[in-house]
């Protein structure tokens, strides 16, 4: 294995069920910065996004919304905040490549608003260059979380880390051999011409 200092460094950002992932120990191949934070929802994540802009990682794996679902955030919100986080992510990293998470599956009684803020998240993504990895096939059992991969229906068990990880890894190893993102063509300043 080479020095960690020559692995790409990978942050990933979200709540407790990322706070929560064995990142490094299943993906020993990259720096793991894992910035997952016990309780966050996406407006947390807003509120600190430049402590995460400021590790300068070479990727981004974001996953965060759960707990807005809990916090009975309407779909609008969730997609709004996360649209935000995203926009400022690659305004601030135009080099940094950007993985997005489908939100995860829970009770089937979520089902309906995940799949709409997924759908929506989804469809945003292209528009600031992120890349949309959608984890509901894995781990769903038709519209709630197959109870293989959950202590409680919103947590992960360690099957259901492996399950994630499983689908994350090809998804990491296509996100980091794209080409770097273009950056925007910045015009001379009109004043100093």
């Amino acid at each position: 294995m080479s020095d960690q200092a020559d692995q790409p460094t990978i942050a990933f950002v979200g709540g407790s069920l990322i706070h929560n992932g064995p990142w490094q120990e299943h993906l020993p191949e990259y720096r793991c910065l894992n910035l997952g934070v016990d309780g966050d929802t996406s407006v947390d994540v807003a509120t600190r996004l430049e402590s995460i802009i400021a590790e300068a990682p070479q990727a981004i794996v974001l996953g965060i919304g759960t707990n807005d679902v809990a916090s009975n955030r309407s779909v609008e919100l969730i997609v709004r905040t996360v649209e935000n986080i995203l926009f400022r992510l690659r305004r601030a990293l135009p080099d940094t490549r950007i993985l997005l998470h489908s939100l995860l599956p829970r009770g089937a009684e979520f089902s309906p608003l995940l799949r709409e803020v997924n759908r929506h998240l989804w469809q945003f993504a292209p528009s600031v260059r992120a890349q949309y990895l959608d984890l509901w096939p894995a781990l769903a059992l038709g519209n709630a979380i197959n109870p293989a991969f959950s202590i409680d229906r919103i947590h992960l068990n360690e099957a259901g880390y492996e399950a994630w990880v499983a689908e994350l890894e090809p998804a990491l190893e296509q996100l980091l051999s794209l080409p770097p993102t273009s950056r925007s063509i910045l015009l001379p300043d009109a004043r100093r011409a």
